[in-house]
């Protein structure tokens, strides 16, 4: 799997030996699945159960002793049986079609492939949020056992052109719908001259990372192990991490907003009269769909409560010199409350209806943050608060996977 050559200082993008599934023996519908983070225990089940090479059963093992090991065993097996195939160095045209709440079609068109890992201010590599505080020594060990990358960081790109570049009119190798509607499409690239012109657009410019923080810097870590066990400046093939690149422009991002979910304020705690100092508090009707519409237009956030919901508008005076996110300033009204714990939570009738359970006391609606407030945060070496960013519809796993050993 010979290792990928890297230009110093500048992020380097190349094509490599992919190990996907067999399309004469697999049903990409079946076999693929969502990011690891979003999949649930029962989800997890259900999709083991589609298919006994389905991805989730060496993505996110469980069970036994050594999980870990278990995958990388289930992983070299796959090989060895035919089940996976390995291409020719080659790119990964990946789209995704689908439909958003307003009935309007949209369309996510990038390309997998070999990027080079650098740490922020070392090669061009653009964190756009803080990642939360969560373990990160599952896909550590899972890295260490397959020395595989089994799913891709997302990355954007203001490469201009390379959307254009991408789509050809040739029909897919691939083409299958999942479970929420959306279309995935699937390209191999392998000619020389049209890798070269891949590179040559995203080589030198510098990327933001837009969703896997958690496994960029898990990628590092790797990277620096493989380094110091090598005795040397270069960890070889885990110098790089398979990226799916997008252009970074308005018409290939969906971006939704992660709501907050709050609980363990005191029973008696009056959260609109804290949130008072920062927001103008007005009572409205009851959630609907237009409403998400409205906060963008009129720009306030929605607080939602059992007995009640109410708008907030931001008091421009209590945020001066914040970032203009409806992130920041929610982290500076929360700030002021009594110790409480926060939920993270996408959708908006997710928020309703864990209020209404009583899951938690209130939620907190936020509008999403535009491309063009992401591009000049991570431009300006800031970064957003954790879960500022949502992108739709998130590609799958398993579409194809990229060894580490060299």
């Amino acid at each position: 799997m010979g290792a990928v050559c890297y230009k110093q200082g500048v992020p380097s993008f190349e094509p490599f030996p992919g190990i996907r599934y067999d399309l004469d023996r697999s049903d990409p519908a079946l076999v693929t699945a969502p990011p690891y983070d979003v999949i649930d225990a029962d989800q997890r089940a259900a999709l083991a159960e589609l298919d006994p090479h389905n991805v989730v059963r060496i993505d996110l093992p469980q069970g036994g002793d050594d999980p870990y090991g278990a995958a990388a065993e289930a992983f070299a097996r796959w090989q060895r049986d035919g089940v996976l195939v390995t291409d020719a160095p080659s790119f990964y045209v990946y789209r995704m079609d689908t439909v958003d709440e307003a009935g309007v079609t949209r369309h996510t068109t990038g390309v997998v492939g070999a990027l080079e890992l650098s740490r922020p201010g070392e090669g061009g590599i653009l964190p756009h949020e803080h990642t939360t505080k969560k373990a990160k020594s599952d896909r550590l060990n899972l890295l260490r056992a397959t020395s595989a990358n089994l799913s891709a960081v997302w990355a954007l790109s203001p490469a201009a052109g390379l959307t254009g570049l991408l789509e050809t009119g040739e029909d897919p190798a691939a083409s299958w719908t999942d479970g929420d509607g959306t279309v995935h499409s699937l390209w191999i690239v392998d000619d020389p001259d049209r890798t070269a012109k891949i590179s040559a657009t995203v080589n030198g410019q510098p990327v933001v990372i837009a969703d896997g923080h958690h496994r960029y810097e898990t990628s590092l870590a790797y990277r620096d192990e493989r380094r110091e066990a090598a005795g040397g400046a270069t960890g070889g093939n885990a110098d790089a991490v398979m990226t799916y690149v997008v252009e970074l422009a308005e018409e290939q991002l969906t971006v939704l907003p992660i709501h907050r979910l709050i609980s363990g304020l005191p029973d008696d705690f009056d959260l609109r009269g804290a949130l008072f100092d920062f927001f103008v508090v007005t009572t409205t009707g009851p959630v609907d769909v237009g409403m998400a519409r409205s906060m963008a237009s009129q720009g306030f956030l929605v607080l939602v409560e059992p007995d009640r919901t109410s708008i907030l508008t931001p008091r421009p005076e209590a945020f001066e010199g914040l970032r203009d996110l409806d992130t920041v300033r929610l982290d500076a009204a929360l700030a002021s409350l009594p110790d409480h714990d926060l939920v993270f939570q996408h959708g908006v009738d997710n928020v309703v209806r864990a209020v209404e359970r009583g899951d938690a006391q209130a939620g907190v609606l936020l509008r999403p943050a535009t491309v063009k407030q992401i591009t000049a945060i991570a431009r300006g070496g800031e970064r957003m608060p954790p879960k500022t960013t949502f992108f739709h519809p998130k590609p799958r796993t398993g579409v194809v996977f990229r060894s580490l050993s060299d």
